[in-house]
């Protein structure tokens, strides 16, 4: 440590810079020694630490408190918060699965820490614990990544972590909160079915209460909820497309219309001869039935809650029975075991979706159509269509294998 210079400053033996001064605090003098400035940043020059011994001595002849101490918040009080004030609009599925990831499983281990104590290693620690240690899948795993991110992005936007704090741990490439390295041997995400597959499928949904359902997942890719969300007004017969404009959820012991999953969800879908004809059938059955058996369609109707709180009758519903039964999400469950005990197939309806975004991309679809008939936010998620490699991809590729090298010319 150099000198004390006579204008209160002096240099450290790291390069940086400090000042002394006798200040009044609390009606009591003393020598104070500052190496750092009220926000903890260290002076880098002389003349940043006498810039604040000066300031320092003018707070105290005015008698201003020269640092009021910041209050400092736990994880659980930012939480609460966000809860109170940070989730408007959130979809229910959205806050039900946040509060079960905070109540089973954060607020245990970060609950009541401070927001602005918690390092980047801490949480890629427990990210890792959970993947490798406790073997949970890494989709779910990045939830609670998503849910990190959320909470300190809280944080950062009431005032309680500062922005160097908050960039460390969620802006910087080089040192933010991320992910662990996937495990090798993680199955693909996007599972799809051959065509031998579909062929089979074709034969047994077929004249079951199930056969609509799938044609749609098969032929549009619409997310479970989106298909069993559809009213007949959605479907435009003579432009050759389908509306997608709300989902069916189960919320609180009751089936219910809400808002679609993201703003991309929100779309047209275009139908080919298959299930145009198939839709045409159905109506066409529908119709006569509400013709002959109004009252027994009276009868079996379902009224559930529309999107805009009012009253829908599910006899206006794409998949409701033409005898006016009410189809919901659970009508798929009877068919995945009964395909999984008869075909040896693991069925989910979801990978009607995957294959559909497999096929549009082996015909090289571009990838902005692609990412608008999927209804992806990203075209990051799209992109996974054109990497997976599907039976029919693999033969197309070795087809093209032939022909990538000219023929050689024999003598």
């Amino acid at each position: 440590m150099t000198k004390l210079e006579p204008k209160g400053t002096y240099q450290l033996p790291n390069g940086m810079w400090a000042f002394r001064a006798f200040l009044v605090v609390d009606g009591v003098k003393k020598d104070v020694k500052r190496t750092k400035d009220e926000f903890g940043n260290p002076f880098k020059t002389e003349k940043s630490a006498l810039k604040a011994r000066e300031r320092a001595l003018a707070l105290c002849e005015l008698d201003i408190p020269m640092s009021p101490k910041k209050k400092r918040y736990t994880v659980n009080q930012v939480w609460k918060e966000y809860c109170e004030k940070g989730r408007y609009g959130k979809s229910y599925g959205t806050t039900r699965k946040q509060d079960s990831l905070w109540r089973n499983h954060i607020s245990k281990r970060f609950g009541k820490k401070y927001i602005d104590d918690i390092s980047v290693s801490q949480v890629v620690d427990y990210l890792s614990e959970l993947y490798y240690e406790e073997g949970r899948a890494f989709k779910y795993v990045e939830s609670f990544l998503k849910m990190f991110y959320l909470i300190f992005g809280q944080a950062y936007s009431r005032g309680y972590l500062d922005v160097d704090k908050y960039n460390t741990l969620c802006v910087n490439k080089n040192s933010k909160i991320h992910m662990p390295k996937m495990k090798i041997d993680d199955e693909d995400e996007i599972i799809s079915f051959s065509n031998e597959e579909v062929v089979l499928l074709d034969e047994y949904f077929k004249g079951t209460n199930g056969e609509t359902a799938y044609l749609i997942g098969k032929n549009c890719g619409l997310r479970i909820n989106e298909c069993y969300g559809l009213k007949w007004s959605d479907i435009d017969f003579e432009n050759d497309c389908i509306y997608i404009q709300r989902q069916m959820q189960y919320q609180e012991g009751l089936y219910k219309m809400t808002s679609l999953k993201t703003r991309n969800a929100r779309r047209t879908v275009y139908m080919n001869s298959e299930l145009k004809n198939h839709l045409l059938s159905v109506k066409k059955e529908v119709e006569e039935s509400s013709k002959k058996t109004p009252k027994v369609r009276n009868q079996n109707q379902t009224i559930i809650i529309d999107v805009n709180g009012k009253p829908l009758s599910s006899l206006l519903l794409v998949n409701s029975l033409p005898n006016g039964k009410i189809q919901t999400l659970n009508s798929m469950k009877y068919h995945s075991k009964k395909i999984k005990e008869t075909l040896r197939i693991d069925f989910k309806f979801h990978y009607l979706r995957h294959t559909y975004g497999t096929k549009l991309a082996e015909i090289n679809t571009p990838t902005h159509l692609l990412c608008n008939q999927m209804g992806h936010a990203s075209g990051k998620v799209t992109e996974r269509y054109y990497i997976a490699m599907s039976h029919q991809g693999i033969d197309i590729i070795k087809n093209k294998l032939e022909n990538i090298y000219p023929m050689k010319i024999t003598p």
